[in-house]
């Protein structure tokens, strides 16, 4: 973790090896529409990076997306990283057909190459981290970006004072065994212990990383998805 702070995927609920070992079955559980949110990512990203791009994939681990978006494109070549070693063995699993395409590394989004990006994704990520550590890394991600290039991120974010019910909704729609509010609000309050922000405060975070044109295009529930332009100056 060369970045001190500017943490991806949260350590905490990836090192326990239930988890990990039910993420695969789980997420798509969990996130509605998750095969089209990596579709439309992939789309969003190849408006600006259509040739034989270079992506940057930050909170990797699982190896969801970027399986998708190397089936998708198979020009383009990706960098994708995780803090959790135990989500990366889970990616290399997943992408392993990709294997000369993608490259894998362990810690935060310091780690990746300096090097110039054609563009970036960070999905169901940013959420585990508090305000201060996702501006950080958003500025992080922007630093790796060509001027122009596109970013596009997913991850619960609710209005302003509607946390628990919107929390409460996505929760039940996981629950596929029944229709129970009063669990689904007890899930949701454990759930609103994520330092979760406001939409409004998501869109100022990305103007002072340093992107602009941001626009929300994915809304399901407490999950909401942006895509944004690394700005020239």
């Amino acid at each position: 973790m060369s970045t001190p702070n500017a943490n991806t995927k949260s350590q905490g609920p990836f090192s326990n090896p239930a988890m990990v070992a039910t993420y695969a079955d789980d997420t798509p559980r969990k996130v509605p529409g998750l095969a089209d949110l990596h579709r439309m990512a992939m789309l969003l990203l190849s408006e600006r990076a259509q040739q034989a791009a270079h992506i940057l994939v930050v909170g990797a681990g699982g190896g969801m997306e970027l399986k998708a978006m190397a089936e998708a494109r198979r020009e383009w070549v990706f960098t994708g990283v995780d803090p959790s070693a135990a989500m990366l063995d889970l990616a290399r699993r997943s992408i392993e057909p990709f294997n000369d395409r993608i490259e894998l590394i362990e810690g935060t989004v310091g780690a990746a190459p300096s090097g110039s990006f054609d563009g970036a994704a960070c999905l169901l990520t940013l959420h585990f981290l508090d305000k201060s550590e996702r501006l950080l890394t958003l500025q992080e991600i922007r630093r790796r970006l060509k001027p122009d290039a596109r970013l596009v991120v997913a991850h619960h974010s609710v209005p302003s004072g509607g946390a628990e019910r919107w929390m409460a909704r996505s929760a039940a729609f996981a629950d596929r065994a029944s229709v129970d509010r009063e669990k689904a609000i007890a899930s949701a309050v454990r759930m609103a212990g994520l330092p979760l922000l406001s939409v409004a405060e998501e869109e100022v975070l990305l103007c002072e990383a340093g992107f602009s044109d941001v626009e929300l295009f994915y809304a399901a529930f407490s999950f909401r998805g942006w895509v944004a332009t690394a700005s020239s100056a």
